[in-house]
């Protein structure tokens, strides 16, 4: 009982070149798959990282309005921040001292953050608008060892755009 297998002449495998051509096929498909996730990702951190660019250097601290005033009561720091050309939602200001930092997010609507203002001493505070400057106090109770700004534009934080790290007294000035 011998079988015997016969290769039957009417089938045929995959010529080469159509294998190598299914392959390129592939392998241009995940190029392209891959390029554009990347490409996506990388105009999205680019078109982050301008717009904090565009206001990195006009949202400032005025350094002679920022001051400590120990003859206040209660103690209370004061700081200014001036606005240039540019359209900010927000502003980070970070007070350090004794080796604690306290924050506050100053918006464009008025908001009750714990500041007030220096002129009206008003609850409610708010940024200030294009080419402007508002003088903000805090109630501090020891001297500051330095006040940064960060804006925010378009819900995200930038890097700290100024800082202040020599705060006189609010004496000095009066």
């Amino acid at each position: 009982m011998e079988k015997k297998f016969k290769m039957n002449s009417n089938k045929k495998g995959i010529s080469g070149v159509v294998a190598t051509v299914i392959l390129i096929a592939l392998v241009l498909a995940v190029v392209a798959i891959v390029w554009g996730v990347v490409t996506n990702l990388v105009s999205e951190q680019l078109e982050e990282a301008g717009s904090c660019f565009e206001v990195f250097d006009k949202v400032s601290l005025n350094n002679q309005y920022t001051c400590y005033n120990a003859t206040a009561t209660p103690k209370n720091f004061q700081f200014s921040i001036n606005i240039g050309d540019a359209d900010i939602n927000e502003v980070v200001v970070m007070i350090s001292a004794e080796g604690t930092t306290k924050s506050y997010s100053i918006a464009d609507t008025p908001q009750d953050i714990g500041l007030t203002f220096f002129h009206n001493k008003s609850n409610e505070v708010w940024l200030p608008g294009k080419n402007e400057g508002f003088t903000y106090v805090a109630d501090f109770s020891s001297k500051p060892d330095s006040v940064q700004i960060a804006p925010v534009v378009n819900g995200k934080r930038c890097e700290i755009s100024d800082s202040i790290t020599n705060i006189g007294s609010c004496s000095l000035f009066a």
